[in-house]
């Protein structure tokens, strides 16, 4: 693991460095080469990322009632948001795999990079104590707590779309990624949105939820 360069790009030093390479660790290469995996160092980091955040959603949203900071926080600490954290510093580059992970592109697994993020989260913790791992969670999701923060309460494009085709019975809405554009740390997801068959819309976006967002978006467009 080149060290240096994951340690530039996250802002903080490891002063125990095995610390840090169990952080990146899969149960897949612990299960190979029988040592301990990120599972316990992710069970905490997931615990500190829910209270920082909260914490910081208290502190910045006043207006915010109760309901809305849930929404909130749910929304900003989910597996598509940490991958996009993971992905802005190319955590993919640093994970030790099994074999089995390797051969199924673990590499670009958007469960197994969420997870990594919070288990750096612990590990800075243990290593430099909670203000360093509030400081790397605040600086990598306060844009999106903001962007958030200022959509809560608003229905989402899905749930539109959902609402207008389904105003005369049911029918069968589909998303489907039709297409993957640049290197595995920095996909792009191209997804179709198709009702009872028929082509609707195409979007992109850095996660699949994103790109359907987006389709979901440019149907509604159309369909105005």
């Amino acid at each position: 693991m080149n060290t240096e360069k994951l340690e530039k790009s996250i802002g903080y030093i490891f002063k125990d460095k095995e610390l840090l390479k169990r952080a990146f660790t899969h149960t897949s290469y612990s299960y190979e080469h029988h040592t301990e995996s990120n599972e316990k160092l992710e069970f905490l980091g997931d615990s500190i990322l829910e209270f920082v955040s909260s914490k910081y959603i208290y502190n910045n949203y006043p207006n915010l009632k109760e309901g809305e900071m849930t929404k909130v926080r749910a929304e900003v600490v989910c597996e598509d948001s940490l991958y996009i954290v993971a992905s802005r510093h190319h955590f993919s580059d640093f994970l030790y795999l099994g074999k089995s992970e390797e051969l199924s592109s673990g590499r670009t697994k958007p469960a197994i990079l969420a997870d990594s993020v919070e288990a750096l989260i612990a590990a800075m913790y243990f290593d430099g104590g909670l203000a360093e791992a509030e400081r790397f969670i605040i600086e990598n999701l306060k844009d999106a707590i903001k962007v958030s923060s200022q959509n809560v309460g608003m229905k989402d494009h899905k749930t539109i779309l959902q609402e207008k085709l389904q105003e005369h019975g049911s029918v069968n809405i589909n998303y489907e990624i039709i297409k993957t554009i640049g290197p595995d740390h920095d996909k792009i997801f191209i997804v179709e949105v198709s009702c009872n068959g028929k082509k609707l819309a195409k979007g992109e976006g850095k996660t699949k939820k994103q790109a359907e967002m987006q389709a979901a978006q440019k149907a509604l467009e159309k369909m105005e």
